[in-house]
């Protein structure tokens, strides 16, 4: 009995405590939410506008930055951590500028002396092959985001699968360009990017055969749950290296959607889909694109684009049959 009268008193000093600490975070005057505005350096009520706190301390840096070089050159803290170095940064680097702190130009005795300290220190920055190797399989995936314009955020997510995939031992057997560049394509469709098989085998250093394999192994067995590209990821790309407008992509969108309702998309080439439908949205909208030009930017076939594009028609004029039918079959039933 003893024993639950003290953990229900505790219990009603932790409900007591939380009360207290959103009790605080409340406006005394009406009640409330507060909001800080970190330019003034007050606490606001946002309801009544009373000022609740006010010369609050900054906590930011005391100087000012007006661009991203000045704001680098000011700071005095180092970058932080990252997945896309094998050892998340927070090793020495050695610039590779000749140059003192003063910037001046080191001597030729000076200059040797530092070209030996960057290789030691290159060599120390990886304690084994298993570290070397790692270092290499990030700077693949760097190199090729940076070819295909993925952003940062896609490179970091594609470093974290790669690691999982070497804790996960699924390296032995298999190469390290290819469990890269199969990292990569993961985070790219894991973000919805518009980067296609074809654009990963121009940057990749593997054969097609080789990384798609890679894909699927490590997409199975780190069950990723990538299902399959939408078609319309691709409008934004298509629709810019053709110079189309925004009604056709607008329209290309909606042919897309009709045939998903249609289930045209199932077994298709989503690429292939997605050329088709600017195609059909330009014939819609009379602004006519050639099959030649739309398999030119978008490296489908024009037997592809001829085939999809009809289905996709045939899908949007059944869908626009049964949507006239709707209304007379409601009226013939009242």
């Amino acid at each position: 009995m003893t024993t639950l009268n003290t953990y229900d008193a505790h219990e009603r000093d932790v409900d007591e405590k939380d009360t207290a600490v959103a009790d605080e975070r409340r406006c005394p005057d009406c009640g409330g939410s507060l909001t800080s505005d970190a330019a003034r350096g007050e606490t606001v009520c946002a309801d009544c506008g009373l000022v609740v706190e006010e010369d609050e301390i900054d906590h930011g840096p005391e100087w000012r930055a007006f661009d991203s070089a000045e704001r680098d050159q000011k700071s005095r803290v180092g970058a932080p951590t990252t997945k896309m170095m094998h050892d998340e940064g927070l090793s020495t680097n050695i610039g590779w500028q000749d140059k003192d702190a003063n910037g001046n130009t080191l001597s030729a005795s000076q200059r040797e002396k530092m070209q030996r300290l960057r290789t030691w220190n290159e060599r120390f920055r990886t304690r084994d092959h298993s570290e070397r190797n790692l270092k290499q399989a990030l700077g693949e995936i760097d190199r090729m985001g940076s070819a295909l314009g993925v952003p940062e955020s896609a490179r970091e997510t594609a470093s974290v699968v790669y690691r999982r995939a070497l804790d996960e031992g699924l390296l032995p057997g298999r190469s390290i360009e290819g469990i890269a560049t199969a990292a990569l394509y993961a985070a790219i469709r894991q973000a919805n990017l518009p980067q296609t098989i074809d654009d990963m085998v121009l940057v990749s250093r593997v054969d097609e055969q080789e990384f798609t394999r890679a894909y699927r192994y490590i997409n199975r067995e780190l069950a990723l749950e990538i299902g399959p590209p939408d078609p319309a990821d691709y409008l934004t790309k298509f629709a810019s290296q053709l110079d189309a407008s925004d009604e056709l992509v607008r329209r290309a969108r909606e042919l897309l959607e009709t045939g998903k309702a249609a289930n045209v998309h199932s077994g298709k080439s989503p690429v292939g889909l997605a050329a088709a439908a600017i195609y059909a949205a330009g014939l819609l909208v009379n602004e006519e694109l050639t099959q030649e030009t739309v398999s030119g930017a978008t490296d489908v076939s024009t037997v592809t684009i001829r085939d999809r594009y009809r289905e996709l028609l045939e899908a949007e004029s059944a869908h626009e049959a049964v949507e006239t039918n709707a209304p007379s079959s409601s009226n013939a039933s009242a």
